[in-house]
């Protein structure tokens, strides 16, 4: 490679790192896409902007898509749905898959999310949440490929790898192809947390992996493959789109939010470990305007801060609704680089009352009973965290070989 080519590979590099450090991520309450975020890395290429290397593979064909909010492509800077961009580009898209939070991404967590019509093309939509979360064999009879497009965040209880699981089990089942389109995970470099034990698999944890995996949605269908995830040795005609100048090194904004209760870069780095407290009498602020950003509780000593849980969109049925919460704001703490369990220690040797402590959904989202056992029984963080040290250095090893960035 000449001298100048390395040149400008360097400025490249350079100018994508810069823009992603100082450049103020803002995300806008009202909408799904802040479309001007999206200039701040200009020489990265996620797999939805690949569309060369997967409209080839839709043309002629009937396709299903499963999506959400979070699937948009820019067009001269303007937001662009996949499937209206599928449409008008005279891809015959018949069906719609949506996962949890809806289509257009506005329901509860853990809201049963009805089938329904898009107003803007008037496709069914089958929701894949609720008591049909894998799509059955009826619904995909007259289907020749399925696309895949969700935002993810890394975190093993945040749902969207659970549907990716069941979407590829019902394509390897049907024979029908699955294209992912890939998308940067904004946790893509941290690996922590206890791995999940088979014995408490569920829908918020479907395999052996720790709570932050730090893969993209690209390389974690890889490793379901890979690793043989799938039920009766079955396999999936599995294509990923990946992205294009990306390196899970470089700082990543979504200027999508991909939930409705995780609004901009802050309660995405902090979500994975302040989501454990919704095993726990504490609220992490849904029903507030910073949710994923404060915790507090009636139960905890009263402080300078506090806040009232109130129905909002996408929290219609908060914890604690109408009550004065004790607790701290996050929303100016340093970024993690790793699963912090001091809020949650905290929080515990604090509470008014231990026995009401945590509820049932706690070891669901540890994916273990032993995370709890040590909490009560008054490990420290260094004792706790020791004892993941094994099991992640053996993920580690199986994660490298389905790495793609």
């Amino acid at each position: 490679m000449h001298l100048k080519q390395k040149y400008s590979i360097f400025l490249m590099v350079l100018f994508v790192f810069t823009a992603c450090k100082t450049t103020k991520t803002t995300f806008d309450t009202s909408a799904n896409y802040s479309p001007e975020i999206i200039q701040q890395s200009e020489g990265l290429k996620i797999g939805i902007d690949n569309h060369e290397l997967y409209m080839p593979l839709l043309a002629h064909k009937k396709v299903g898509v499963i999506t959400n909010a979070t699937g948009i492509i820019y067009r001269n800077h303007q937001p662009v749905h996949l499937v209206d961009f599928l449409v008008e580009n005279e891809i015959q898209v018949t069906q719609i898959f949506a996962p949890e939070h809806g289509f257009r991404g506005t329901a509860d967590a853990g809201e049963v999310v009805n089938d329904t019509l898009d107003i803007k093309t008037n496709l069914p939509i089958i929701s894949l949440y609720g008591n049909n979360k894998k799509p059955k064999p009826e619904q995909l009879k007259d289907l020749d490929i399925l696309v895949f497009d969700i935002q993810d965040v890394g975190v093993r209880f945040y749902t969207y790898i659970s549907t990716l699981h069941l979407v590829m089990e019902a394509c390897a089942e049907q024979q029908i192809p699955l294209i992912v389109l890939d998308r940067p995970n904004p946790n893509a470099n941290i690996v922590d947390g206890p791995i999940l034990e088979p014995e408490f698999k569920s829908f918020v944890g479907m395999h052996s992996v720790p709570i932050l995996y730090g893969m993209t949605i690209g390389e974690y269908a890889k490793m379901i493959q890979g690793e043989g995830w799938l039920p009766n040795s079955l396999s999936c005609n599995l294509t990923i789109i990946p992205c294009k100048n990306y390196h899970r090194n470089i700082p990543n904004h979504l200027p999508i939010k991909p939930s409705p209760n995780l609004p901009n870069d802050k309660s995405i780095n902090l979500y994975a470990s302040l989501c454990l407290f919704e095993g726990t009498n504490v609220s992490v602020g849904r029903g507030t305007e910073v949710p994923f950003q404060v915790y507090g509780s009636p139960f905890l000593p009263e402080t300078t801060f506090s806040f009232v849980p109130m129905p909002t969109l996408g929290a219609k049925d908060p914890l604690h609704k109408g009550k004065k919460c004790f607790g701290e704001n996050l929303r100016t703490a340093e970024n993690l680089h790793q699963l912090e369990l001091k809020w949650l220690l905290y929080a515990y040797q604090n509470t008014a009352d231990k026995s009401t402590f945590f509820n049932s959904f706690f070891t669901k989202l540890a994916g273990t009973k032993t995370l709890q056992t040590q909490i009560e029984q008054g490990f420290t963080e260094d004792e706790i965290r020791n004892s993941w040290n094994e099991a992640l250095e053996k993920f580690k090893t199986i994660r490298q070989k389905y790495l793609l960035y």
